[in-house]
């Protein structure tokens, strides 16, 4: 059998280990990127050890999340990334040039390399053919300074993609047709590789859709090949010498999959995977009601698919829209780093000529990058939104991370992003469908949620297919290059009073010796442990924002989590946190782990860890402990005192289990400590920055 592209790109960057799936490898990394939520802890990081100089091909810093500037501190954020990435080697994205992954996909991926980014959403290159990763800031700044990324080798899914879409359904009706067959629940260790006859229809801002919204798979990342299409848009962006062909062998071989699925519980994802997957098989019920299904490949036939929506509380729960059609429908937004290219955009603009959106629809238009801005200004499309009503908003990130644009209590909104956990626009128990550009726009006119097919019968509204455009204005005059070494030796870093250097790990105790600082429940995102929103512009300063640590989580009228935790400290006690499935899942922030260190957490148990959390668990010298049985998550409750006797021994052997004990109780339960070699050796020095330093690894 022949190579898939993923082995071939992973081959060609190997450093480390052996290229068998489930073992831990070590890859090169050509490029890395960073946004100013993440970015400025990876520099401080990246100072931490020492290092003076990027030592990868490029790095870029990128400022696109923190934009409102409420306060000082964003801005203080912004002067350092400004000072530090010139000098220590690095690109510099100014604020209002656009989001990370438009920008990097127009002005530097590259066919075939490898891209890491302090970004969950960084597999967006993979619809230029490039392995790109989403990781902690420390990961990304071990790599900055030229160190391998540790990963486990993957279990290749997959997708075969035939025929064309339809008029009116879109690459974003791909990704979440998708989630409706993966879910976002057990696909850790695996990465999404496209391929088919139907690939070659999709221009290169669809496939970025694809791979973008992949991340909500819980996949490592996801690919498409690099071909014509592909390089027509490289040649557009002025880019041709950047364009390489990468490709699978036509006989290339992909993982046969294997997947627990609760029969009842997780019905509709069980019918998908039995309608999409090639060679099913399906075990029968065990005694919890799950089922194991195994499959060698996806094939989705994009002549018969639909427009699709993800309706509240995940981006896996997945209906047709004509299942959700007729309701109300109070705010549409259009952007994000899914869906803000200038196809999007342009094909939304077409629609609303001559048209104007609903008296009670609040419409925002989110261009992905000032190319896009200036794009859709030039050729007449902005003039179509102010005209229809639309509201054009800041290039950025903006309302998809909860900065500004929070709908009203109740009020339900639709958007073109590619997350809908309940809270993270910044209202509680909010409504939020997620839909592509097309169904978005028709909404907004019809005033309430409509299949954009029958809306362009009823309209007689035509959308030409947008092939990438001959040429883009290309203006990088917003992008700061690298200073030369000897003009970076004299340059001056700005450091404001909220850019504080964050603290590392410590190691594990000898015993452990804990509280039950809180018990969460099944998919618990890193937006409830480091909310976004108003809270991102403390990232800089670990101490203030690990005051937010669960305070979307935190019951009325009771002690809010960090004061549950200096309780616990104050008797002496460390901490830990108990989690359902999928804990950690949503958002690379390293926060999410870093600050729950930082307020004494020394453990977290739960009955799955999603990768990028994992390791940054393991980044800041925090055990991460899954139940050996998924029972056992009931006997354990919020303030029970627990104990691990030998703790830090058993990671030093080897061991593969560990038991927690309840002595309050005599409950004793099975943990597996689930790490390679590398991690224990990362864990015994207090997290990787400890590792680093003390040239452990």
């Amino acid at each position: 059998m022949g190579q898939n592209l993923v082995y071939k790109i992973l081959a060609e960057h190997l450093v480390d280990g052996t290229l068998a799936p489930g073992s831990e490898i070590g890859v090169r990394i050509d490029q890395c990127l960073t946004q100013d939520a993440t970015g400025t802890t990876a520099y401080l990081l990246f100072e931490s050890m020492g290092l003076k100089r990027i030592r990868c091909d490029l790095a870029v810093s990128y400022v696109d999340h923190n934009m409102a500037q409420f306060g000082p501190e964003n801005h203080t954020d912004h002067m350092y990334l400004q000072s530090i990435a010139p000098k220590v080697g690095a690109y510099h994205s100014r604020p209002g040039n656009g989001i990370c992954h438009q920008v990097h996909l127009e002005r530097f991926g590259r066919p075939g390399a490898t891209l890491l980014g302090s970004d969950s959403h960084t597999p967006t290159g993979g619809g230029l053919g490039m392995l790109s990763i989403g990781a902690g800031g420390l990961d990304v700044a071990v790599a900055m300074g030229g160190g391998p990324f540790y990963m486990t080798a993957p279990r290749v899914i997959g997708v075969e993609l035939k025929g064309r879409l339809q008029p009116w359904v879109a690459s974003k009706d791909v990704i979440l047709r998708l989630l409706s067959i993966l879910s976002t629940k057990g696909n850790v260790g695996c990465v999404v590789e496209y391929f088919g006859q139907g690939v070659s229809t999709l221009n290169v801002p669809a496939r970025s859709t694809c791979t973008n919204m992949g991340a909500e798979l819980g996949v490592t990342t996801s690919i498409f090949p690099s071909d014509d299409v592909t390089r027509q848009y490289l040649t557009a962006q002025g880019r041709g010498d950047h364009w390489k062909a990468v490709a699978s062998d036509p006989d290339a071989a992909y993982d046969r999959i294997t997947k627990k699925v609760h029969a009842e519980k997780d019905g509709n994802i069980l019918a998908n995977l039995r309608r999409f997957c090639v060679n099913f098989e399906e075990s029968a019920p065990d005694g919890n009601g799950f089922v194991t299904v195994g499959f060698d490949r996806i094939v989705i036939d994009l002549d018969e698919l639909e427009p699709m929506i993800a309706a509240p509380g995940s981006p896996d729960h997945i209906k047709t829209v004509g299942e959700v059609a007729g309701l109300k429908t109070d705010q549409v937004m259009i952007g994000s780093c899914t869906n803000s290219s200038y196809q999007d955009l342009s094909a939304c603009a077409k629609v609303l000529q001559g048209r104007r959106i609903a008296d009670h629809v609040e419409l925002g238009i989110n261009p992905g990058s000032r190319q896009v801005l200036r794009m859709i200004s030039e050729r007449g499309d902005l003039t179509d939104f102010i005209n229809g009503g639309a509201r054009i908003l800041e290039v950025g990130c903006g309302p998809c991370i909860g900065q500004g644009q929070s709908p009203a209590e109740g009020a339900v909104s639709v958007r073109t992003f590619n997350r809908n956990f309940w809270g993270r626009s910044g209202t509680p128990n909010d409504q939020i469908y997620l839909v592509s550009p097309q169904t978005a726009i028709a909404t907004a006119i019809a005033g309430q949620i409509v299949d954009p097919r029958e809306f362009a019968s009823a309209e007689g509204v035509r959308i030409d297919d947008l092939a990438n455009p001959e040429s883009f204005p290309v203006d990088d005059g917003m992008i700061l290059p690298p200073l030369p070494e000897a003009e970076a030796d004299k340059a001056e870093v700005v450091r404001g009073s909220s850019i504080v250097t964050p603290p590392a790990g410590t190691v594990p105790p000898e015993d452990l010796r804990a509280r039950v600082l809180i018990k969460v429940g099944d998919k618990i995102t890193t937006d409830h442990i480091s909310p976004a929103g108003s809270f991102l512009k403390y990232r800089s300063n670990v101490p203030e924002y690990a005051k937010a640590t669960f305070l979307l989580l935190n019951e009325p009228g009771k002690p809010k989590f960090h004061e549950r935790a200096l309780a616990a400290k104050e008797a002496r006690l460390e901490g830990v946190v108990v989690g359902g499935d999928s804990y950690g899942q949503g958002s690379s922030r390293e926060h999410a782990a870093l600050c729950p260190m930082f307020l004494g957490v020394r453990v977290v148990l739960a009955k799955a860890i999603e990768r990028i959390h994992k390791a940054n668990l393991i980044n800041f010298g925090i055990v991460p402990l899954i139940f050996e049985s998924a029972k056992d998550y009931d006997r354990i409750e919020q303030e029970d005192e627990v104990g691990i006797e030998g703790l830090r021994e058993s990671i030093e052997r080897g061991d593969e289990t560990v038991i927690m004990k309840i002595p309050a109780r005599g409950v004793e339960i099975s943990c597996r400590l689930e790490l390679t070699g590398r991690q224990r050796t990362m864990l015994l020095a207090g997290g990787l920055l400890n590792a680093t330093r003390e040239g452990k690894l």
